[in-house]
Order: C-alpha cells, then sequence, then structure tokens
C-alpha cells in the first residue's frame, strides 16, 4: 500500500451478481525492483523499513449506522493523535471498502465476513480485530435466525432436521442473496440436512422466494402475512429494525449459531511495526473513557483480537456448501 493517497474513495462497484462482490482482477505493483539488491531477503526488508506516513479507514455504511461520517471522523481523529500521523475516515458499502483495499486508496477497512474474504482474495488484507456487541449470543459470532409469526403452527422439535422440514412448500423471505445470516447460512443448512442440493434450487423445497432487501423488510413480510417465515440475524429482532409492536408478533423458529461477526481488516503492506502501533490503539477503544466512540459507529461495545483464518472459516465452509467459491 502506497504510503501517501490521493482521491476520494467512489460509490463502490455494485454487485453484479446474486452471490456477493465482483471486482476488477488487476495486477499488484512491485513495491521494490528485485535486481537491485542480490539478496532475496532485500524486498521484505526495504517494505518493513517504510512506515506509514498517513492512514486512510474505510467505514461501511450500515442500516443501524447514523450520521456516520462525524461519528467516523472522531474515531480517525482518536487514531492519529494515538499513531502521531493524519488519519481519514472515508464511508463507503463493503464492495467499495474492498475495491479500495486492493486499489491502494485504502489501509484499513471494517467489513463483514463476505467482504473480508474478498479483501484477502484481492488485496491480501487480513481481519484482525473483530467487534462485540452485547446481543451477540457468541460474542464475536452471532445467530443466523428463522423467524415465525408468533402464532405459527410451525414448532421448534429436538433436531434440526424436524424443525426446518416444516418449511417444505412454505413462502420465506430472505434477506438478500448476498446477507451471509440472511441467505449463506440458513441456506448451508438447509443443503446440509439435504433440503436442496445448492442455492439454486430453493423453489424445489419452497413454495415461494422472495427477497426482503433487508432485515427490516424480511421480517415485515411475515409480520405482514406475505411470507410464512424470514432468515435474519439475530440482533435485527430489536430496534432500530423493528419496532416492539412488530417483534411482538414474531418468534425464533430455528438458530444456526457461529456467524462471525464483523471485523476489521488491516492490508498486507502496512508495515509490521505500524500494523501493531493500530491493533494496539483501536484496543484503546475498550477503554472506558474512549469506549463511546466505538459504541457509536455500529452499536459495538469492544474489540477482540482474532485469527483471520480461524474467525472466517464458518462462513467459507457455508459458501463451499451451497456452490459460491469464498
Amino acid at each position: 500500500m502506497s504510503v501517501s493517497k490521493k482521491g476520494v474513495l467512489g460509490a463502490g462497484v455494485a454487485f453484479a451478481t446474486l452471490t456477493g462482490l465482483v471486482i476488477g482482477n488487476f495486477g499488484a505493483m512491485q513495491a521494490t525492483n528485485a535486481n537491485s539488491i542480490p539478496n532475496q531477503q532485500a524486498p521484505r526488508i526495504l517494505a518493513q523499513a517504510k512506515r506509514l506516513r498517513t492512514l486512510t479507514v474505510i467505514f461501511p455504511s450500515r442500516s443501524d449506522s447514523t450520521d456516520l461520517q462525524n461519528k467516523a471522523n472522531a474515531v480517525a481523529k482518536f487514531l492519529s493523535n494515538e499513531l502521531k500521523i493524519p488519519v481519514t475516515a472515508q464511508i463507503g458499502d463493503d464492495t467499495a471498502a474492498v475495491e479500495a483495499l486492493r486499489a491502494n486508496r485504502a489501509d484499513v477497512a471494517f467489513l463483514s465476513s463476505r467482504p473480508a474474504l474478498k479483501a484477502e482474495q484481492l488485496a491480501n488484507a487480513k481481519l484482525y480485530l473483530a467487534e462485540v456487541r452485547d446481543n451477540y449470543s457468541g460474542r464475536y459470532t452471532y445467530n443466523s435466525i428463522f423467524v415465525v409469526p408468533s402464532n405459527s403452527s410451525l414448532k421448534t422439535r429436538n433436531n434440526a432436521k424436524a424443525t426446518l422440514e416444516q418449511l417444505r412448500g412454505k413462502r420465506i423471505a430472505f434477506t438478500s442473496p448476498t446477507s451471509g445470516s440472511g441467505f449463506i447460512f440458513p441456506v448451508s443448512e438447509l443443503v446440509k440436512q439435504g433440503f436442496v442440493p445448492n442455492r439454486d434450487r430453493l423453489d424445489g423445497f419452497f413454495g415461494q422466494v422472495a427477497y426482503g432487501g433487508n432485515y427490516s423488510k424480511a421480517l415485515q413480510a411475515v409480520v405482514r402475512g406475505q411470507a410464512d417465515v424470514a432468515v435474519v440475524s439475530e440482533y435485527a429482532m430489536f430496534p432500530p429494525y423493528i419496532t416492539a409492536e412488530e417483534k411482538s408478533k414474531l418468534r425464533i423458529l430455528h438458530r444456526i449459531s457461529g456467524v462471525p461477526a464483523h471485523g476489521i481488516a488491516i492490508d498486507d503492506d502496512v508495515p509490521v511495526q505500524d500494523r501493531e502501533r493500530l491493533i494496539n490503539a483501536l484496543l484503546k477503544l475498550n477503554q472506558s473513557q474512549n469506549n463511546p466512540l466505538l459504541r457509536n459507529l455500529y452499536n459495538s461495545t469492544e474489540l477482540v483480537r482474532v485469527d483471520h483464518n480461524r474467525h472466517l472459516s464458518p462462513i467459507r465452509t457455508a459458501l463451499t456448501r451451497i456452490g459460491i467459491a469464498p
């Protein structure tokens, strides 16, 4: 990653297929000339010798975030004070964030699990931190949930297969074809239990397949009688996604645990010593005097160190199972 950047992050590349992010494949520039130094280790040594002079962080917009630019600017100011370098906060969707990492227009990005895999593939960036929320069942993992009307005849059985068998011929509202908890994980469970062979054969099991576009609309389809079941993240059962009155008309039929929480990806071109300083600075957002800055962003309460491969292993497995290349 170049240590000096120009330009402003664009609006992002649209999703071109139902299966996720599609970003152009471009060759990466070599940071050093291998012929200039006879030692094979020289490029790595030179890369580690450089230091960041500026830092650009991408904060993807999310449905539960408001006034995000000002909140991101406050975090950027905090990081600038900690790192003693200028830090710029930019807003964009997940696709734009991955593209910024790939195109050397950003060093760091807050990303959900599927875009984090794309960031690794296209920019060799990795997750080093994950977000913790009070409404995550697994602290830095959460549940994908099947939600039905509170008065539905569908019952939670003693195993997943028996519970999900009841959905045969029913109308389902997925969140979107790119949502981890609202599509990828629930479809993976359906494949695992033998109800569908892959993501393209859902109509062979369900009577109707629809996509709400976001958590709120998927749940509201159930509330309004337009769908028999919806799949969303567990935290979507609370405001601002639905009202208390809407929640009273719904109940959870089945849970799938282990969905990886959103995290913070750092580009591989950030020198190791600067990466550690950056991680330590971000972890200071856990301290009581700084924690409001973190909570204001995405309602996260804490950041924790994670192993990139271990944290994202569940989403890799789910994608492979439903027939999407990670």
